[in-house]
């Protein structure tokens, strides 16, 4: 199991229900662009999910959609075949638990990734496939029944290893957030994964969550539910990281196709958050050769004048980013510490301020105060522990005679 087998399924499940998650997570369906089977990653009164269709327009709303261009056309990013010899969209897979976990290696952004291990297989597919090109060259993985989702940034393959210029894991049972300042897999520190446009829920009849989009300039500054930037521009009527728009009520949506009408509603009531610098108004989508490239081809008709910007909570600046104590780790220990080789050992641990905890290398992300391991060699585990200002390690080293 993705997180060493220390949880049970069955109690997995009822703290998904716990949060108010739509679905249950080990009812997903297994491969490249699987149906999640009405499954919504995170809570129900996570910002991803959470309806605002009512919600107050942003005082500043006419200076952020100026900004960005009025006239500027709607763009789906998203597609069926093949376009210059890659498919379109940011393609995802789901991996069943017994999916082996295998090392990343991390640069530049070492710092703010996760270390993972990753439960991602030599055939992933990367952004772009079947020829990846100089793009973002995303890689996401869920693990089905485990809760976890992995997110890679500019991944590749070569000689039986992954790397990745950023690593992001993240837990979908809670309402995660990367630490204040921290990039993931995306510029603004957010998933990738959740604010794609899928078929399945297409076809399902209705979407339920925000979707990701992307705008040449943004400012130096983030709203929730992002965590970082990506500019030194200044200018306050430039949009910030995590800003979101949503399309006017009373924009008509009746002449469209049925496929468009439920991306259409869904723009109304759950709008797009700004996740990167790129092109204007480019909303994230999958590929799927179940989609009509020409009716999405109808929604280029939407202008940026056609949305309007959501009250954005609270802006940080560098000037005001929040600041807290990093989690704080008053055990980890391992339980025999000395062992032959293949024989059980716990790993027990206690910290408080925790958001969410990894265990490299072999482990990956856990949930609960221990896990069991059966090192083959003498291993030096490290604990690492994450919250919204940090990250704090502990290390123990267990020798195999």
């Amino acid at each position: 199991m993705g997180f060493a087998g220390s949880i049970l399924l069955t109690s997995l499940v009822c703290a998904a229900a716990a949060y108010g998650q739509a679905g249950t997570c080990n009812g997903l369906s297994l491969g490249p662009g699987a149906s999640l089977n009405s499954f919504v990653p995170f809570p129900t009164n996570n910002l991803w999910n959470t309806d605002i269709y009512n919600s107050l327009v942003d005082p500043n709303s006419a200076n952020y959609i100026n900004y960005i261009g009025g006239s500027v056309a709607f763009h789906p990013d998203f597609g069926a075949g093949l376009y210059d010899g890659s498919t379109i969209g940011i393609p995802y897979q789901v991996e069943a638990q017994t999916q082996p976990f295998v090392p990343v290696k991390i640069t530049p952004y070492a710092s703010e990734s996760d270390p993972g291990p990753i439960p991602i297989p030599a055939n992933a597919l990367i952004e772009g496939y079947p020829k990846p090109g100089t793009g973002d060259r995303h890689v996401l993985v869920l693990e089905n029944g485990g809760c976890w989702l992995y997110e890679l940034y500019d991944a590749h393959y070569s000689k039986s290893q992954w790397s990745a210029a950023s690593v992001a894991i993240w837990d979908m049972t809670i309402n995660e957030q990367r630490p204040y300042t921290w990039t993931s897999a995306d510029a603004a520190g957010l998933p990738v994964f959740v604010g794609l446009a899928r078929h399945d829920e297409v076809a399902a009849g209705a979407i339920h969550h925000a979707f990701r989009f992307t705008v040449p300039t943004t400012q130096e500054a983030f709203t929730p539910p992002a965590s970082h930037w990506a500019s030194s521009v200044t200018d306050a009527n430039a949009p910030p990281m995590g800003m979101r728009i949503r399309l006017k009520a009373s924009f008509d949506i009746s002449g469209f196709p049925a496929d468009d009408q439920v991306l259409l509603t869904a723009m109304q009531h759950y709008g797009m958050i700004l996740a990167d610098n790129g092109s204007a108004l480019y909303m994230s989508g999958t590929p799927d050769n179940a989609w009509s490239n020409n009716d999405l081809n109808l929604l280029k008709n939407l202008t940026v004048s056609d949305f309007e910007v959501v009250q954005l909570g609270e802006i940080y600046t560098p000037q005001n980013v929040p600041t807290g104590p990093s989690p704080v780790v008053s055990q980890f220990t391992a339980n025999p510490n000395t062992v032959s080789a293949g024989q059980p050992v716990t790993l027990s641990w206690a910290s408080t301020g925790t958001i969410y905890t990894i265990i490299a290398p072999q482990v990956g992300p856990v949930r609960g105060t221990s896990v069991v391991v059966t090192p083959s060699a003498t291993t030096t585990y490290t604990l690492v522990t994450t919250n919204q200002y940090g990250r704090t390690d502990s290390k123990v080293t267990v020798t195999v005679q």
